[in-house]
């Protein structure tokens, strides 16, 4: 066989390889108000008021380069309130747009479910979902947070034969550059040496836009963008800094050692906007220039003052009087223009 035959088709075969690794598969857990919004997911969609009807929407696919596929069964999907009680849900399939692989539109089986928040506090919601095409099941959770100062429940553990990530920071009123860090766990027990993947959701037009942005700066293996990683210490404890607002997944995994399933637990952070925004200050602060401005200002109209004081019989020590009056009615002008 001619050798650039051999090379071209040996370079097909790594392109698709490399293809089927761009990105991890992830069960998404979105609340929305219906089919037609379930992708313009955002963390204000995980609070939720006493006495609200919430329907969560449950997808399978590629979070970050936002690529769907059906989900080949019913997930099993229950919910936990913030009293501990367990209330089933009833999973209705739905089919929701999306992308395939390639990039070409489809519609996607995914599935609904619908529970009342009847309480106060944390409710946490628990998916699981069994993909054979992935050899893996996963239970992943999401957390509804009501209720003003009410902040318990989010670390409940409701997996407890399975795998399980159990986390130690709130899940929620967290912005941007916060460190998040949790505890894996495996039948009730810390799984120590696990991979743990991370990775951010985005929309349609963002996710094509950063993968062709990533795929040009990172042609040696674009997805070590996509899919971030951390391994478990022998506590099964870990961390990882969730730089950027968005919906965030993390995730893990407890290998088979017997040719079985791979097992996951799945947890679903929030993240908020920087608060207070970039730019945004109190009304009473002031800039270094501006204050260094306003000392220049004032220094400039005591000299001024001074020698127009020479040649009078003023008090000694006028001049330095004038300047420190100049220099704090400089600082009110600049806080008031604030």
């Amino acid at each position: 066989m001619n050798k650039s035959v051999i090379t071209i088709a040996f370079a097909a075969l790594l392109l698709i390889a490399c293809n089927g690794m761009a990105g991890a598969h992830f069960t998404m857990v979105f609340p929305s108000d219906s089919e037609a919004t379930v992708w313009d997911v955002a963390p204000e969609d995980y609070i939720a008021t006493l006495g609200e009807t919430k329907t969560v929407y449950v997808m399978w696919g590629h979070p970050y380069e936002h690529i769907s596929f059906d989900m080949a069964s019913a997930p099993e999907i229950s919910v936990t309130k913030p009293d501990g009680a367990v209330e089933q849900l009833t999973p209705e399939q739905i089919t929701v747009p999306g992308q395939h692989e390639d990039g070409s539109p489809g519609d996607f089986v995914a599935y609904k479910a619908s529970f009342t928040v009847d309480q106060d506090g944390d409710s946490i919601v628990l998916v699981k979902y069994d993909d054979p095409d992935e050899n893996l099941i996963d239970y992943c959770k999401a957390v509804i947070h009501c209720g003003e100062e009410t902040w318990y429940g989010w670390d409940s553990e409701v997996a407890t034969e399975q795998t399980e990530v159990i986390p130690y920071v709130r899940p929620y009123g967290m912005e941007e550059g916060f460190v998040f860090s949790g505890n894996a766990k495996y039948s009730g027990q810390p799984l120590p040496g696990a991979t743990v993947e991370v990775e951010q959701y985005h929309t349609l037009d963002v996710g094509k836009e950063i993968v062709e942005v990533a795929e040009k700066k990172f042609s040696y293996d674009p997805p070590m963008v996509f899919t971030r990683q951390v391994t478990t210490n022998q506590n099964g404890d870990f961390s990882y800094t969730l730089d950027e607002p968005g919906i965030w997944f993390v995730c893990a995994a407890k290998e088979s050692d017997t040719g079985g399933r791979t097992l996951r637990g799945v947890f679903i952070v929030p993240v908020l906007e920087e608060f207070p925004p970039e730019g945004e200050s109190s009304a009473t602060s002031i800039s270094s220039a501006e204050l260094q401005k306003a000392v220049d200002e004032a220094k400039a109209a005591a000299e001024d003052a001074k020698e127009a004081a020479a040649g009078t019989s003023s008090t000694p020590g006028f001049g330095v009087i004038l300047a420190a009056a100049g220099i704090l009615g400089a600082l009110f002008l600049a806080i008031r223009r604030k």
